[in-house]
C-alpha cells in the first residue's frame, strides 16, 4: 500500500495513516492555480507532471482570457516542480502499478488540488489497483464530485455548511517544508 500526502498539511495527516496501515509514505505535489487578482480563489490546480484541473465556472465568472489562464497554470506547474524537487530530493517516484494508493490531504474545500491528484492517479499508465481519497473533512458537494473520480472516498466529516478547512482544527498552523521532509525520510 502506498499513502501519498499532498503538501504540506496532507503529508502530516498521511504519516499516521501510513503508519496505521503499514504503508509506504510519499508525497504527491499539486499546486492550486489562483485567480491572478484573488489568489485564494482557485480556478484549478496542476500537478508537477502537468496534469491540470480547471474550474470552468470560475474562469468564466472572472472573465479570464485563455492566455491568462495558460500563464496561471504554467506558473503553478513551475511552482509544483520546484516544490517536488525540494520535498522529494532525488528519490525516484514511487511505483503505482497494481497497488492500492491512498491519497491524503488535511481537508478539502473546492477540491481542485485533490481532484487533480486523484485524476493523475486514475489515469496513470500503468494504473494503481485502487485509488482511495481520504480526508478528515470536506463539503458534501465537493466530496460527491470526488466520488466520480476516485475508486473510494473516505471523509470523516461532511458538514452541511462549510467555510474553510481550518475551522475544523484546534490548531491549523502551517506545516513547514522541513517538517514534511523529515516525515518523508525513510
Amino acid at each position: 500500500m502506498l499513502v501519498l500526502g499532498l503538501p504540506r498539511g496532507g503529508v502530516a495527516v498521511a504519516a499516521p495513516v501510513a503508519a496505521a496501515l503499514g504503508g509506504e509514505l510519499d508525497v504527491l505535489v499539486v499546486r492550486k492555480a489562483g485567480v491572478p487578482w484573488q489568489p485564494e480563489l482557485a480556478l484549478g490546480a496542476v500537478t508537477a507532471s502537468g496534469h491540470r484541473v480547471v474550474n470552468d465556472a470560475v474562469v468564466r465568472g472572472v472573465r479570464l482570457r485563455p492566455t491568462e489562464l495558460e500563464w496561471v497554470l504554467r506558473r503553478a506547474q513551475e511552482e509544483a516542480e520546484g516544490k517536488e524537487r525540494l520535498l522529494r530530493g532525488d528519490r525516484p517516484p514511487p511505483r503505482l502499478e497494481g497497488r492500492t494508493v491512498v491519497l491524503v490531504d488535511d481537508g478539502i474545500a473546492t477540491g481542485a488540488t485533490v481532484r487533480a491528484a486523484a485524476e493523475l492517479l486514475v489515469t496513470a499508465d500503468p494504473r494503481p489497483r485502487q485509488v482511495v481519497v481520504a480526508v478528515p473533512v470536506g463539503p458534501r458537494e465537493t466530496v460527491e464530485e470526488l466520488e466520480r473520480v476516485a475508486d473510494v472516498v473516505v471523509v470523516l466529516e461532511r458538514p452541511a455548511t462549510f467555510q474553510a478547512v481550518g475551522e475544523w482544527y484546534g490548531d491549523f498552523t502551517q506545516v513547514q517544508d522541513d517538517d514534511v521532509r523529515a516525515l518523508l525520510k525513510p
